[in-house]
């Protein structure tokens, strides 16, 4: 496995690489959820890369940047033992140049649920993308669907950009009382812990609504809201059934919808959700 930080040295590393090359984007602080990213691109590609870089621009003010779990010396033996042929680890300042002013933004789906509680986040997600496809020049790229909203994002960007790259998207990996597999789940205490899988109970009980009969969208989300208000650690940002392209919150469900929602349990906040392909 190639380890670099410089950006001339990735090119060159990536550029003897013949055949299908796949591209894992990562934060750092890697976990069972990434590991599974991996493993898809080992299967299907010739050759995987990964990055490593903690992106300080799709965080707000008062967001978790500083605290933010990074396990470096892990997260490469991880990769390593996961066959990645080649890790990027760029620094802040390679990224974001002094005087950086392009910045890529995502219009409709970049603005309800994530993009509403966290106004900015999804300029620095696309933007971060996007130089990653650049320097890598992948052919697929790995994303897990815990974040719906950001597979949504980077997909309609990719397709309005004419990048020639295929976003994947590989299931959610759960911990085995339901509770999505996070880095931000070390936020969580003992008893933080134990509430915490009342995001997967609330989004299962919608979705045991469905298929039983129900379609009329605001019943599944008030029966969302009524399982996470139960629960006294927990308090909702949002609950949503939605439309799975463009994110409109649906009245009367014909077809897919994505359940979704984001909660914060002490001092995390955590997302998850439920696709249902009708």
């Amino acid at each position: 496995m190639k380890v670099t930080e410089d950006l001339a040295e990735l090119r060159s590393l990536r550029a003897a690489m013949n055949g299908v090359f796949g591209l894992v984007p990562t934060m750092g602080a890697l976990h069972a959820g990434h590991a599974s990213l991996v493993s898809r691109a080992r299967a299907e590609c010739r050759h995987v890369g990964a990055s490593i870089f903690v992106n300080p621009s799709q965080f707000g003010p008062g967001e978790d940047f500083n605290n933010y779990p990074r396990t470096l010396e892990q997260d490469l033996a991880l990769l390593e033992s996961l066959g990645a042929d080649l890790v990027w680890i760029p620094s802040p300042e390679m990224i974001y140049p002094p005087n950086f002013q392009s910045w890529i933004t995502v219009e409709g789906v970049a603005r309800p649920l994530e993009g509403a509680s966290r106004p900015g986040h999804f300029r620095g997600v696309a933007t971060i993308v996007v130089k990653l496809l650049n320097c890598f020049q992948p052919e697929r790229a790995y994303f897990g669907q815990k974040d719906a909203q950001q597979l949504v994002v980077l997909r309609r960007m990719v397709q309005d950009l004419n990048f020639p790259v295929q976003v994947v998207a590989c299931p959610t990996v759960r911990e085995p009382d339901g509770l999505a597999i996070s880095s931000r789940n070390v936020y969580l205490g003992p008893a933080e812990r134990e509430a915490a899988p009342v995001l997967y109970r609330a989004l299962s009980a919608a979705k045991e609504k469905y298929d039983t009969g129900e379609r009329n969208a605001e019943v599944l989300r008030d029966t969302m809201r009524t399982i996470i208000r139960a629960e006294p650690l927990a308090s909702e940002e949002y609950v949503s059934a939605a439309d799975p392209e463009t994110l409109n919150e649906l009245q009367q469900i014909d077809g897919k919808v994505l359940l979704s929602l984001a909660v914060r349990i002490g001092r995390a906040r955590l997302i998850d959700n439920i696709l249902i392909e009708g």
